[in-house]
């Protein structure tokens, strides 16, 4: 896997985890065009190579910032079709990150405003540093979320939640996002990459087709009704049954050992 990207970093760890980083912290970790670009890159290779890996950890470079949203500085003055133009590059990036066969998890470090803030509800969950705070402040420059933010906040947290959130640009605390379904864990900041790989190694440990199997379950299902989402898990569950790793991770529970397996 190139680790060339102007704009993030990608790095492999005990081969199954890869760590995604944000690598703008002059611009908090803002989405410039390249950015887009090079997130789009990344995860919609994943759509016909995952590489052996079995979790990504998203985060951000610094203290300061996840991502403080698309940079507007780089907006300033940009021509209607030019912000059209980069605007599909975000859509894509997001369509790219929700359509990841393998589980993201966002690491929160920092501010995750407008576009960040779509990433971190846009991946499979979320752990936060005590310091991150999260808005959605499109509404208070005359636009509105457009990657995401309006379906997937609203799905995290509900829709009178997501409403307030959203029609005010009100910015919320990492304890509050908790509180609503955004985030999962709140952690001191020095603890909050240890334990996001903490997590995401136990996931990694698993039964890697069992555990795309079941992202891909919730997510559609939850898009369906109850007995289309019920066809869906078992045709989802059945293609477990004749795989290696089924037969493994059986044998080595009667055997009492830890399964070795290869996703297959």
């Amino acid at each position: 896997m190139r680790n060339d990207f102007e704009t993030i970093t990608a790095e492999r760890h005990d081969d199954h985890i890869l760590l995604v980083t944000l690598n703008r912290p002059e611009a908090s970790n803002a989405l410039n065009t390249q950015m887009g670009l090079d997130l789009v890159e990344l995860f919609e290779r994943f759509s016909t190579d995952i590489e052996g890996l079995r979790a990504v950890i998203l985060t951000g470079r610094g203290e300061k910032a996840f991502c403080a949203g698309g940079d507007l500085k780089q907006r300033n003055g940009m021509t209607d079709e030019a912000w059209q133009a980069q605007h599909l590059v975000f859509e894509r990036m997001l369509r790219a990150i929700l359509g990841c066969p393998i589980p993201v998890i966002a690491a929160v470090n920092g501010a995750a405003y407008g576009g960040g803030c779509e990433i971190a509800a846009a991946v499979d969950f979320v752990y936060a540093s005590t310091n991150a705070r999260f808005a959605l402040t499109e509404v208070t420059l005359g636009i509105m979320p457009g990657g995401g933010g309006t379906q997937n906040l609203a799905r995290a947290v509900g829709e009178r939640r997501a409403k307030e959130l959203i029609l005010s640009g009100l910015p919320f605390s990492a304890v509050e996002a908790e509180a609503w379904g955004l985030v999962n864990r709140v952690l001191p900041p020095e603890q909050l990459l240890e334990a996001t790989f903490g997590i995401a190694s136990r996931i990694a440990s698993n039964g890697p087709i069992s555990v795309r199997q079941a992202k891909q379950a919730i997510h559609r299902g939850l898009q369906m009704s109850l007995a289309d989402g019920l066809a869906f898990e078992i045709e989802a569950y059945n293609r477990l049954v004749p795989t290696a790793d089924r037969r493994e991770g059986v044998l080595a529970f009667n055997e009492r050992r830890k399964p070795n397996f290869q996703g297959k």
